[in-house]
């Protein structure tokens, strides 16, 4: 790895880490302007910017390098959302992520070679729609497991994991976060085409080499 390359997936790792970790603190407060504390968390504005930040890297240094990016940035926002956010959403939140940002390489990288928009705007849009529905039911959901009489915190209290659900209506705010992220996925396509461009005479000299 060049000194250029090393430079790169430090910014890379670094944007991912503080987008996580901003996310997961963030998701615990309501977005109470107009009203809407029961459709948004201030969380809801934060982490659509990670797959933002997957598929540069993704663009910039092939599946392989994105992955690097995921798994180091998501032992890196786990171990600090638990001391500075809570377990269970430390937990939620690594679940949600490394799942989700492990497809959106997958079906970024089958499209790579279409229209420039296409790849992130598929990729983030179906990815978004997994992790929202991991997170959000992980991290809030309060009842008993199907078919059990126990609930998550039990079993997280088995493990020795102190939790204690957030009384949040979660379904809604997943709902809403969702067309948060698709709102944004469909804004970021500006400011990716953008990075890209600056990218593209990296990408070219790599192409060559």
């Amino acid at each position: 790895m060049t000194r250029l390359d090393r430079r790169d997936f430090t910014i890379a790792l670094a944007a991912m880490t503080v987008v996580v970790l901003s996310s997961n603190i963030l998701v615990q407060y309501p977005f109470h302007a107009w009203g809407l504390q029961d459709y948004f968390t201030w969380g809801a504005f934060t982490y659509p910017f990670s797959f933002l930040v997957t598929e540069l890297a993704n663009r910039r240094f092939g599946p392989k390098g994105a992955r690097r990016v995921v798994y180091v940035g998501f032992a890196l926002a786990v171990f600090l959302s638990v001391i500075l956010a809570t377990p269970r959403i430390a937990i939620a939140s690594g679940s949600a992520f490394l799942t989700a940002q492990l497809l959106d390489i997958s079906i970024f990288s089958r499209l790579r070679d279409r229209a420039w928009w296409l790849p992130p705007f598929a990729s983030s849009t179906i990815s978004a729609a997994v992790d929202t529905m991991i997170f959000f039911s992980v991290a809030f959901y309060c009842g008993a497991l199907p078919g059990t009489t126990q609930t998550i915190d039990g079993l997280l209290a088995q493990v020795g994991i102190a939790s204690e659900c957030f009384a949040l209506p979660w379904v809604t705010l997943a709902i809403a976060d969702y067309g948060v992220k698709l709102t944004l996925s469909v804004v970021s396509i500006l400011p990716y085409g953008l990075v890209l461009k600056l990218m593209r005479p990296v990408l070219i000299q790599r192409s060559v080499a």
